[in-house]
């Protein structure tokens, strides 16, 4: 396509959404190469992400210019190959089956502790902040966690089961301040080891293992930001394994990003370069999944949260860069900022939603008090 013309189709999907191409304002993009435009236009979004850790094109707020485009709703104006192939993927095979359960685990997590360090808060926590009543991001996970172990009402001794457990935010914490028993799963090697040192001389279990192969009950069961990796294939399986390890009367924390519409596959983007074989869920998906086996007592919604959240770690990765530039190059660190601040876009416009849901097993004695 003619440059020209291509630009011209740019600029006009972009009218829609008030961005200007080499504009002045903070959501404007100032493109530098201008093989960008027919890039995008036969790439989509995963040409888009490429270009931009490749310096074709910039942005001095890219978090405001995702939300301006997903408003206007412009990601589904070009559709790429990629993206009808991973639909048709997502049709013919499980690509979050027991075989690629750990791909993610080595490709994102496994990236590397330091990075995440200098990233996170001090409870190590890589899913959405509760900033109520918080001024600072170690406040506002702190929040999270607290909430978190209240809604699920533990008390000492209590078996409780964690689910995708991180670096063992959650496991430190609920084990210091509610003296629970906490067994930890993750599918990633860094993070056994970190949790581990993390939780020392605590009554914390760390694991390597892929939730479908628990067998053990607990009283209480959490899963906070690991259901992303679980697919719609699987979702059922999911909530049955919860329900096998569950004890009778028990309850079960699931905090998760989520759509408002079901979707079987993710951007193509996020898929090859942030979270491979990842798939965000809708409400229908998740009641359907548990349907007949948990009862849904309480959802909780704040997606906003994540868009702050987002923004802290964004804040934290560029100012403390210089500690680990030597380790990656330039394009991981763009990809980086590019993968932070559009899913800040994504929350803020609304598009991607931030859910704490509790299911009890068979009902909760006296019945569940909602807890914020």
């Amino acid at each position: 396509m003619n440059k020209r013309i291509g630009k011209k189709v740019i600029q006009q999907m972009l009218d829609a959404a008030d961005v200007r191409i080499d504009g002045g304002r903070p959501w404007d993009i100032q493109v530098k190469n201008s093989q960008f435009y027919d890039r995008v236009l036969e790439g989509g979004s995963l040409a888009l992400g490429e270009s931009y850790m490749e310096g074709w094109w910039e942005c001095e707020a890219p978090d405001q210019f995702f939300d301006r485009i997903l408003v206007a709703r412009l990601d589904g104006k070009v559709k790429s190959p990629q993206g009808i192939w991973a639909k048709v993927l997502a049709r013919i095979r499980n690509t979050q089956s027991r075989a690629r359960a750990y791909e993610v685990g080595r490709h994102h997590y496994d990236t590397g502790n330091d990075l995440f360090s200098l990233m996170l808060d001090r409870w190590m926590n890589y899913s959405c902040a509760y900033w109520k009543n918080a001024n600072t991001l170690d406040e506002a996970q702190e929040a999270k966690l607290d909430l978190t172990c209240r809604k699920l009402g533990l008390t000492p001794g209590m078996r409780v089961l964690d689910i995708g457990c991180g670096w063992g935010g959650f496991a430190k914490y609920a084990a210091e301040r509610f003296q629970a028993r906490v067994t930890g799963i993750t599918v990633s090697q860094e993070q056994v080891e970190s949790a581990r040192n993390f939780c020392r001389d605590l009554p914390v279990k760390i694991e390597y293992q892929d939730y479908r192969d628990l067998k053990d009950e607990y009283d209480r069961i959490v899963s906070i930001g690991m259901f992303e990796h679980v697919g719609v294939r699987n979702y059922r399986t999911f909530m049955s394994v919860v329900y096998r390890c569950l004890e009778t009367g028990g309850l079960f924390l699931l905090q998760t990003i989520a759509r408002n519409t079901p979707t079987t596959s993710v951007d193509p983007w996020i898929g090859k370069y942030i979270f491979p074989n990842s798939m965000l869920p809708s409400a229908q998906q998740i009641t359907s999944a548990a349907e007949g086996l948990l009862t849904l007592e309480d959802r909780h919604s704040f997606g906003m949260h994540y868009d702050r959240t987002l923004m802290a770690w964004h804040e934290n990765l560029c100012r403390n860069w210089g500690r680990v530039r030597d380790r990656y190059d330039q394009s991981f660190f763009r990809m980086w900022k590019y993968y932070l601040l559009s899913c800040a876009g994504a929350f803020r416009s609304g598009r991607n939603r931030l859910w704490q849901i509790v299911f009890s097993k068979q009902g909760f004695k006296g019945g569940y008090d909602s807890i914020r």
